[in-house]
């Protein structure tokens, strides 16, 4: 059989941890976490990792890697995940890989355009720019460089807009004009399964009954605890996640507790509206209703035959 994936995308809440865990107990799969926040060791309540009874029923990888004071770029995630399907294929199991963090799938799947790495001396600049005037007005100064770019972020992305600015000031040409078509195919064959809900309404309220209990099994203890163990800063990409962003507001007395609720709810509610644009402009993705019932045995059906046709 040809090397093959599955790859579980979709919105945050829509069951793919879940869908994951159902198709281990019926194929010999390994767990690739395709999560820019899981890669972070001690940052367990609000990325919502799988437990150790899960973690303990079948293998998981990429999750913490890296100190929340460290960075975790596309291109290290490429580069480990490939690696991963190589090595878990050659076990004779299938790497079903699964998460949320849609540029990590499209560099997986498409390659990446040659960028500059990073610049210390640049983003501490932008990073105090930004915190005088605001990521609104770093956002209206990238629209001017970077049209193409500035419209597909939101005045608030703070690490997004910080990188686009970084590349042009350090190129002097805009990101969009550097990121070219795609350029690799992976070395393996996809199944890729979409989880999107029919219902948005039903996918809020599963959005606020989630960020309800991180907050109640401990967000802001383990925050706490994270910043007495680790030099953090609230620049740092960690800190920048949903969740921990509105956390630390509330720590540094800048939230009340009902608004870090509401501010968490509306993040994470804008960051599952980002993850349904990414999905629906990715090519091959077979999109599957999140909240049908019989949902389970449709996918198994589904990636048995595409498994059959490998």
């Amino acid at each position: 059989m040809e090397r093959t994936a599955i790859l579980i995308l979709g919105p945050t809440a829509s069951g793919k941890s879940t869908l994951a865990l159902e198709l281990a107990a019926r194929l010999p799969v390994e767990i690739v976490s395709v999560d820019s926040a899981q890669v972070y060791r001690g940052m367990n309540v609000g990325t919502a990792k799988p437990g150790a009874d899960e973690r303990a029923r079948v293998p998981h990888h990429l999750i913490d890697i890296i100190d929340p004071t460290q960075s975790y770029s596309a291109a290290a995630f490429r580069a480990d995940a490939l690696g991963l399907v190589e090595t878990i294929s050659a076990r004779g199991r299938i790497p079903v890989l699964v998460g949320g963090t849609m540029l990590y799938f499209k560099a997986l799947l498409e390659g990446l355009s040659e960028l500059p790495s990073s610049d210390t001396s640049v983003r501490a600049r932008i990073d105090a720019e930004a915190a005088g005037r605001g990521w609104p007005a770093m956002h209206a100064e990238l629209a001017k460089v970077d049209a193409a770019t500035a419209a597909r972020l939101a005045p608030n992305d703070a690490q997004r807009i910080q990188r686009a600015l970084e590349i042009h000031r350090v190129t002097g040409r805009p990101m969009s004009e550097l990121i070219g078509k795609p350029s690799t195919s992976p070395p393996f064959r996809s199944i890729a399964l979409g989880l999107v809900p029919r219902d948005r309404g039903e996918l809020h309220r599963r959005i606020e009954t989630r960020f309800d209990a991180i907050l109640a099994n401990g967000l802001v203890d383990e925050l706490r605890a994270l910043r007495r163990s680790y030099r953090l800063t609230p620049t740092l990409p960690s800190m920048r996640c949903v969740g921990y962003r509105q956390a630390w507001q509330f720590l540094e007395g800048e939230l009340t507790q009902a608004g870090l609720r509401d501010r968490g709810i509306f993040a994470t509610r804008q960051l599952a509206k980002r993850q349904l644009t990414w999905l629906r402009s990715m090519p091959g993705v077979e999109v599957f209703d999140s909240l049908d019932p019989g949902l389970e045995d449709r996918i198994l059906n589904f990636v048995n035959r595409a498994l059959e046709a490998a």
